[in-house]
């Protein structure tokens, strides 16, 4: 098994090697159709994860791939909403956006290795970590049902922190993340932005690796699906950034998300003994999806629509 872990680390490796060759050669913005087209690609790459290991581990762990990876494709979309307001808040260049997400996805990556294996072993150890995990997630959703993701600059102690303990520049230099000042060295604002990324994306693990971890117990699915989740991002960010205010009724089927992935790690237990198929949660988990997309995009530009006339009489 040690052999898969270690070649499809060298894949991503190869994958990220190709990511900042392509596009960290020159500081430049990334455009739509190239985001689009990048987009694409990594799906892709995805479906043909998912059919290497249906011949290799059979349909069922190819299953659990596939919904492991849309529940993690899915609840980035909030990660996608704070960097929007982050880099908004910092008025990142364009051309300088993907530098800070490819580093701090880098760091994600790492993170992430960390927290699947600490909470598989924990669920192993401690099999009735898994009510807590279920409850959390039901408590987060519900908690999604009333908030907005928001980035609250004045009071955001991981920035408050990074102010008081490290010399800052005024202004972006370039895209550097450090600078010399005679014979102290600064960092740029861009090094704030990529530290509030990276314990953003913490944060939001909270939620996304219980959930991944209730459709499978193997880490080397929970984690090839959050890998190829995460890889995706950035160009996902610079191919909806644009779009994704129209998603306003998003929020709320992720909501639903957690909470029927919450309620299915709870109905596990030896009291009730209720195991949905992981066929049943990926049609759920996809359906539930579908429609709150599907509200979005017909209510909201119904919305916008009567708003515009009403401004316009």
């Amino acid at each position: 098994m040690l052999v898969f872990w270690i070649a499809f680390n060298l894949f991503v490796l190869a994958m990220l090697a190709m990511d900042l060759g392509l596009f960290h050669r020159r500081a430049r913005a990334v455009r739509f159709k190239e985001a689009l087209a990048w987009s694409a690609f990594w799906v892709v790459l995805a479906v043909i994860f998912a059919g290497i290991v249906y011949q290799w581990r059979g349909p069922e762990q190819a299953l659990q791939f596939a919904t492991g990876y849309i529940v993690e494709q899915s609840l980035s979309v909030d990660n996608l909403f704070v960097f929007l307001l982050l880099f908004s808040f910092f008025k990142v260049p364009r051309e300088h956006q993907h530098k800070v997400l490819f580093w701090g996805i880098l760091g994600a990556l790492i993170m992430r290795l960390v927290f699947i294996l600490a909470g598989v072993a924990l669920i192993n150890q401690f099999h009735w970590i898994i009510y807590a995990f279920g409850a959390l997630l039901i408590y987060s959703g519900v908690k999604l049902i009333f908030s907005k993701a928001e980035f609250d600059a004045e009071n955001s102690t991981t920035l408050m922190l990074v102010r008081r303990y490290i010399p800052l520049t005024e202004n972006f230099e370039g895209d550097r993340f450090f600078v010399r000042r005679g014979a102290r060295r600064f960092a740029t604002p861009l090094l704030a932005v990529l530290i509030v990324v990276e314990v953003t994306d913490v944060l939001f693990a909270v939620d996304s690796i219980p959930a991944v971890l209730a459709i499978s117990s193997d880490p080397f699915i929970v984690y090839t699906s959050n890998v190829f989740a995460i890889l995706g991002l950035r160009t996902m960010f610079f191919a909806v950034s644009g779009l994704i205010e129209l998603f306003e009724y998003l929020n709320y089927g992720l909501a639903a998300v957690l909470v029927f992935i919450g309620a299915k790690m709870l109905l596990s237990n030896k009291n009730f003994h209720i195991e949905i198929p992981i066929a049943v949660t990926l049609i759920v988990i996809g359906g539930i999806l579908a429609l709150s997309i599907g509200a979005s995009l017909a209510f909201g530009r119904r919305k916008k629509t009567q708003s515009g006339g009403s401004k316009a009489g």
